[in-house]
């Protein structure tokens, strides 16, 4: 099962649940996703795990780039090509992903899943470093089509590290007002360490991404903050909520990049 598809949620999971009753919404708001929905299985309890476009609130303050500008959907659309990213990018990944995130990229995760690349401050600055100041071994890989799980990579260990470089901590959220893609939905990576946005120990201790995930747990907001991540809420919505994992970039057979989570759910970038 794949967390990122075998999600469709009304509501948030686990302890967003108590005391909340599943809320429907138009079935023109449901029908946008209705394809990928039938992609799925079932959610960590058996339930239906969508959530549509319509479900956040439009008023909540979040502080995430918007796609609504032109110069923005230009901007992803010249970065989607391949050709681009050989020509500009060739050897510094790490100036790609910065400007993926400054233009709002968007990840199309299983035919039709809209997720918004976003990263985190301290993730983003140290890429920017890295691109600028040549910083040797600190270079971001994204293997080639044959390594299209993560358990095909090099080393591979059924573990919760990471290193900036071939794994990054992720997060996929949820219910995120004005997320590009029109879904709100959000792929977040963090550094590995000293990040105020990155895995809590209680993430980093319970983390088993390759595991069917009715194991897992997922996280509201509050409970995020309350584990030491501040503003999550600020930043994504108070009705956010979000499951957190390991992830990496591989290429397909066309030289398209995609973004793969360890579980083998993953989402190629989306042309605007």
């Amino acid at each position: 099962l794949k967390p990122f598809c075998s999600r469709v949620r009304l509501t948030p999971p686990n302890d967003a649940m108590a005391g909340r009753r599943p809320i429907l919404r138009a079935a023109a708001g449901f029908a946008v996703c209705a394809l990928a929905a039938l992609k799925c299985a079932r959610g960590p309890a058996g339930e239906a795990t969508f959530v549509n476009a319509a479900a956040a609130p439009r008023s909540a303050a979040v502080q995430l780039p918007t796609s609504a500008s032109l110069v923005a959907r230009k901007a992803t659309m010249a970065l989607h090509d391949p050709a681009t990213r050989e020509a500009k990018y060739s050897g510094n990944l790490a100036q790609y992903l910065v400007d993926l995130h400054d233009a709002s990229a968007v990840f199309d995760f299983c035919g039709g899943m809209m997720f918004q690349l976003v990263l985190s401050d301290k993730l983003r600055s140290h890429l920017a470093r890295v691109a600028t100041d040549g910083v040797e071994g600190q270079q971001p890989v994204v293997f080639d089509a044959g390594k299209k799980r993560m358990a095909q990579m090099p080393g591979y260990g059924q573990t919760a590290d990471a290193d900036n470089v071939q794994l990054f901590h992720g997060r996929e959220v949820r219910n995120v007002p004005d997320a590009a893609g029109g879904m709100n939905f959000v792929l977040q990576l963090a550094l590995a360490s000293e990040d105020p946005e990155g895995w809590t120990r209680e993430e980093l201790a319970e983390y088993n991404g390759w595991g069917h995930d009715s194991t897992r747990t997922w996280r509201t907001w509050e409970r995020l903050e309350s584990e030491g991540v501040p503003a999550f809420g600020t930043k994504f919505g108070k009705r956010a909520f979000t499951l957190h994992h390991r992830c990496y970039w591989h290429l397909d057979n066309s030289n398209q990049i995609w973004l793969s989570a360890e579980d083998g759910c993953e989402g190629r970038l989306h042309s605007a």
